[in-house]
């Protein structure tokens, strides 16, 4: 069996010292080589090869987000970011997954982690992943582009819905990994009048939640916001469910609400997508659009199932397509569980959740 190859990058000889450690344990995982700034990942990666790279946001002479704009250019290989968990940390480590960089895993305690093993098993899990990961979409830039009607869409459902007349309706997004970029790219192309609030769960420890919720609203027409607890839901707005914390949605007195709760974690995610969608379903006279996009497991599967099930009102849902996803684990869970009535690219989903809204 091969191993991955990957390049350690962290201006700390002690972190490196300690990653090197931690991975080579791994039977599946070869460290070929360690660089302490960009400047040297960059010329390393030209020398090795490696399959991942590492990469720390905070180095000296060229930081992980200088080098990864170079690397996405002109060597894309599938990078994790290790970040700390400050506020500049954690925005410029969302600015990182938008440039291409397929995950992150935060820093314990800050940029010398002596106790970087608390992270061993999600560190080891996402490089093993980002080594299966869609590298072609690295190479593309976030933009708009061309729409171009998948292939694999169905419109029998959507088409009857649009006929049937229009109710209030609500969009609920679950995702995971690659959803940063790809939430921008769905999110930025819709209109400030959306008449539509939006819920979205993304699977990200708190912190960072608040700097994805910021970095979206600075370049989104709609207003994007950290969900907050008894939070009254407005249109044109998206929700997103902040990290560690399950978030449902309430009605209450003929308004939708955001409730929060610590519940235990739904296999393995707070918060859940399932917990999510299950609230969804239970809105009564609203229309729905449940969206499934690029991330690793089957969250959002079992919860889509109760959401079509309910059947107060009519549902339609929707997943990102293989050709787009970064990891095409929950979509294609959710494609295989046949509750899914249409199959896109990312590129064209807001054009489809914009026809059925504003038609």
């Amino acid at each position: 069996m091969n191993k991955v190859k990957v390049l350690i990058t962290d201006d700390s000889i002690f972190m490196r010292k300690l990653l090197s450690d931690l991975l080579e344990k791994h039977p599946e995982i070869e460290v070929i080589a360690t660089a302490k700034n960009g400047k040297e990942a960059i010329e390393k990666i030209k020398e090795y090869s490696p399959d991942v790279i590492t990469l720390d946001v905070e180095m000296p002479q060229m930081n992980g987000l200088q080098a990864l704009e170079v690397i996405m250019r002109e060597h894309p290989v599938p990078t994790i970011m290790l970040s700390s968990t400050t506020t500049e940390g954690s925005l410029n480590t969302i600015i990182a997954m938008e440039q291409g960089a397929v995950d992150f895993v935060a820093k314990p305690s800050g940029a010398i982690s002596l106790d970087i093993h608390k992270v061993k098993e999600e560190l080891i899990e996402k490089i093993l992943l980002a080594s299966r990961s869609n590298i072609s979409l690295f190479k593309q830039p976030i933009k708009k582009e061309k729409e171009i009607l998948s292939s694999q869409s169905f419109y029998s459902k959507i088409d009857l819905l649009e006929k049937a007349g229009k109710r209030d309706a609500v969009v609920c997004i679950g995702t995971s990994t690659g959803g940063p970029r790809a939430l921008q790219t769905l999110l930025t192309a819709l209109p400030k009048s959306f008449p539509a609030p939006l819920f979205i769960v993304q699977h990200m420890p708190k912190h960072f939640t608040k700097s994805l919720a910021n970095r979206l609203n600075s370049i989104c027409e709609i207003t994007v916001v950290e969900a907050v607890h008894n939070q009254k839901v407005e249109k044109g707005t998206a929700y997103i469910a902040p990290g560690d914390f399950h978030m449902e949605v309430i009605k209450r007195a003929g308004s939708l609400f955001i409730h929060l709760h610590e519940a235990p974690p739904i296999r393995g995610h707070r918060p859940s997508v399932d917990t999510l969608f299950r609230s969804i379903g239970n809105l009564e006279t609203y229309q729905k659009i449940a969206v499934i996009l690029t991330g690793m497991g089957n969250d959002g599967t079992a919860g889509l199932k109760q959401l079509k099930e309910n059947g107060k009102t009519e549902t339609v849902a929707l997943a990102e397509s293989e050709e787009s996803c970064i990891v095409y684990g929950m979509p294609r869970a959710a494609i295989h569980s046949g509750m899914v009535d249409e199959v896109h690219h990312l590129k064209d989903m807001s054009k489809r959740i914009n026809q059925y809204i504003l038609s």
